[in-house]
């Protein structure tokens, strides 16, 4: 099989396709030819060595995959072979071929195509933690959602939509025509720092640093802020410390202890997928409503680019250039 490996932290220009044996699935497995990979922040973060969970250099990184499977280990029914699925992973998604529990791969409903698949499961999954498990959104909600043209800002934007809130949508204008039409009412450009002059029920915030104070001291009475990523530790193509030191230094330690927001009548939550592992029975729940809205036309996971493995420091690169429009894919 083909596999694309960080062996370093380092530029995108690090990441390198190297050939590895065929897995073969154990006991509960199942094993996946995969034709379609997910990028997610998460592996730029770390390929620069930002990434806390991360297993140590080197190694795979990928957080979902779609495909079909082609093998079954011990006490798997062998009809799911040439099932059309979709697998969360906890890293490994950057494979030709992944095993993993079969519980984990879901099966794709009708019309679902791999590229859908696999842009599905962490953008919608993050968003549906942030905004209906921990969020609480409802009609009437204003909401200001970072990166709003990411995929778990479209992700977010869809939910939000279905929900009958408010939204407001943060990124630069040259993506606000696809903003507009996916739902958002108010445009924001993310180019020189505009923010609601509103006060907010939610803030989603995956930047972190300042812009954690900003959103903290832009909600209204009962709000929100969701915190899902550190990107601004991350901002260059190459490692800094520096960068992370800046972002740290900029969090709001003091206005988010427990007594400043009992004061202010607000909460800061977190929300980090990678973390859910151990909620497997409670992550397939939520994936069988997200598919459920799939189907019912609700939710529209957009792919901006696909990348052969081959060219997976040109998809990581785009990403860090923030050029994309939702959801970048590997195919081996």
């Amino acid at each position: 099989m083909k596999q694309v490996w960080i062996p370093r932290a380092g530029a995108p220009e690090v990441l390198d396709v190297r050939e590895a044996p065929d897995p073969v699935p154990a006991a509960g497995e199942v094993r996946v030819a995969v034709e379609a990979a997910g990028i997610n922040f998460a592996d730029i973060a770390a390929r620069l060595g930002n990434y806390p969970d991360a297993p140590p250099f080197p190694f795979v990184p990928g957080y979902e995959v779609a495909g079909r499977i082609d093998a079954v280990g011990e006490g798997v029914p062998a009809e799911r072979v040439g099932e059309e699925v979709f697998v969360m992973t906890r890293f490994g998604g950057y494979s030709s071929i992944v095993c993993a529990p079969q519980e984990s791969a879901f099966r794709r409903p009708a019309g679902m195509s791999a590229a859908i698949g696999a842009a599905l499961p962490v953008n919608y999954l993050t968003a549906w933690m942030m905004l209906r498990v921990m969020g609480r959104v409802a009609a009437g909600d204003r909401v200001f959602i970072h990166s709003a043209a990411g995929g778990v800002g479209l992700a977010s934007i869809d939910l939000c939509r279905a929900a009958g809130a408010e939204i407001w949508g943060s990124a630069g204008k040259g993506k606000h025509a696809v903003l507009a039409e996916r739902g958002v009412h108010h445009l924001l450009d993310s180019h020189v720092d505009e923010w609601p002059t509103e006060k907010m029920d939610l803030v989603l915030d995956p930047i972190g640093g300042p812009s954690w104070a900003k959103g903290l001291a832009g909600l209204r009475a009962g709000g929100r802020l969701v915190a899902f990523g550190l990107s601004s530790g991350s901002t260059g193509s190459s490692p800094s410390k520096w960068t992370q030191l800046k972002a740290a230094m900029g969090i709001p330690w003091l206005a988010s202890n427990p007594v400043a927001l009992i004061n202010a009548n607000k909460g800061v939550l977190g929300v980090n997928m990678g973390h859910l592992w151990n909620e497997a029975d409670r992550v397939l729940a939520w994936t069988a409503e997200l598919v459920a809205m799939w189907e019912a036309g609700h939710l529209r996971p957009h792919v901006h680019a696909t990348f052969p493995f081959a060219q997976a420091s040109e998809a990581h690169a785009l990403i860090h250039r923030r050029e994309n429009i939702g959801k970048v894919l590997l195919t081996p």
